[in-house]
């Protein structure tokens, strides 16, 4: 790693009123320097190892929750054990591909979510996440 950091990540950091810190302009340059991208938090406290960012898996989750609460990343929830996160923060839907664990951006010409429940009064929506699950098909007729 660099003993220059760049400026992108450090002004991206301040413009959302958080420090950049050694550790939090690494781990931004890592997840935002390649486009859209779905991660896990284990997945970028490997490849920050393998860049030479010494950082602890627990200070990369701490980092990931603060980059969300900061408007940096979006939170897709799989299940209760499982959570991506995702560098594209405006409203799309997911597939989720159960065998491999991949996450997919659903494209969203074609797609309408109808009929929206009203929520209780002094709140409002906020978002809706969609996540659809995939799994290979099974042969018809009992063929294996």
């Amino acid at each position: 790693m660099p003993d220059t950091i760049p400026d992108l990540p450090i002004q991206r950091l301040r413009k959302t009123g958080l420090r950049p810190t050694r550790q939090r302009v690494a781990l931004a340059e890592l997840l935002f320097g390649r486009g859209d991208r779905h991660f896990t938090a284990e997945m970028v406290h490997a490849e920050a190892l393998s860049h030479g960012v010494p950082v602890s898996l627990a200070t990369v989750y701490n980092t990931l929750h603060q980059f969300v609460e900061a408007g940096l990343l979006r939170e897709v929830a799989i299940e209760s054990t499982k959570t991506y996160f995702d560098t594209k923060t405006s409203n799309h839907f997911h597939f989720f591909f159960e065998g491999d664990g991949e996450l997919e951006d659903i494209a969203v010409e074609n797609l309408a979510v109808e009929n929206l429940p009203e929520p209780p009064e002094g709140w409002e929506i906020s978002r809706i996440d969609v996540l659809v699950r995939l799994a290979p098909k099974r042969p018809k007729n009992g063929a294996r």
